[in-house]
């Protein structure tokens, strides 16, 4: 190890710690810790739908019907995409490729960015569509058709389940967002060194788990009783 990383290595390490190993053991545990937390909260969500999805399921489908399977595939593939750069950040972080990191974490970025503009896109379409609970719920014309036959209460439960569940997930998206602007800022400085490079990795599993939890919306939310 040249004398320039050791100096790195101590500028990465917070002073409660003895090592930058002992500090990473305990980043890793902590993020994970963290997404065992979301990973209840989200359950909760889950289990809650699927309560409901069961007793009502026409009006569920109905609402299901309403959404726009291509935005959602859309979106699907975009946040795919901004797994593979985050973990080609990660890789950039352990072999000292500044240059790369930076990159990947602009493209990881970007694609988050481009996500929330379908999401808002869809957003706006539900309330010209008025399907929005509480706020402006009359569906009228071809999208009250579609949502007759399960009855106008219970698909209006299955919206705020969509907004609820969809809006929770980008909120942590935005987070997501913040915390990978940080990372460029520390990564253009040269803070990351193939022996220090652990806030990367913890981010990463953070905006994994986020789109994770997307791949599980999608056809919750977008694929009930099929397409016809």
């Amino acid at each position: 190890m040249t004398d320039a990383e050791a100096n790195v290595q101590h500028a990465g390490l917070a002073h409660q710690f003895e090592n930058l190993e002992q500090q990473q053991n305990a980043d890793f545990l902590g993020i994970w810790l963290f997404l065992v937390t979301e990973i209840m909260f989200f359950g909760g969500l889950f289990a809650a739908y699927a309560i409901y999805r069961w007793l009502y399921f026409a009006a569920f489908e109905g609402g299901s019907h309403i959404l726009d399977v291509r935005l959602g595939a859309a979106n699907t593939i975009v946040l795919l995409g901004s797994s593979l750069t985050m973990a080609l950040s990660v890789r950039s972080a352990q072999t000292g490729n500044r240059r790369a990191l930076v990159l990947f974490l602009i493209a990881t970025m970007i694609l988050g960015g481009i996500f929330l503009g379908v999401k808002a896109y869809e957003y706006n379409q539900k309330f010209v569509e008025h399907v929005v609970p509480s706020l402006d719920w009359a569906p009228e014309g071809a999208t009250l058709a579609r949502l007759a036959p399960g009855g106008l209460l219970h698909a209006e439960l299955y919206f705020f389940f969509y907004f609820a569940m969809t809006g929770l997930h980008a909120l942590h998206m935005i987070i997501g967002m913040g915390l990978l602007l940080w990372l460029v800022f520390r990564a253009q400085k040269g803070n990351f060194t193939p022996h220090y490079f652990a806030p990367v990795e913890v981010v990463g599993l953070y905006w994994h788990f986020v789109d994770i939890v997307w791949i599980f919306l999608f056809p919750l939310l977008y694929l009930i009783g099929g397409r016809y």
